[in-house]
């Protein structure tokens, strides 16, 4: 499953509760975002206008998951 899975950039647009973001990719796209297990207290900072790095499985294009979150690349 994960050699399917594929990167992508995007901006967090909003924070949700509980670790949940909504982000939009740069075509437009928007989705939710989460991060997973220890990461959150590290992605505790994020806020709307952020830019992350979501991996994407082609199984559901409306969920990513969090790999990076920073102000700039």
């Amino acid at each position: 499953m994960l050699e399917e899975a594929f990167r992508v950039e995007g901006r967090v647009i909003e924070a949700l509760p509980n670790g949940t973001f909504r982000a939009e990719l740069a075509n437009g796209h928007r989705l939710t975002a989460f991060v997973t297990g220890r990461t959150k207290k590290d992605f505790a900072g994020l806020q709307p206008g952020d830019k992350v790095k979501l991996q994407l499985t082609p199984y559901d294009l409306s969920v990513g998951r969090i790999l990076v979150g920073t102000k700039e690349f």
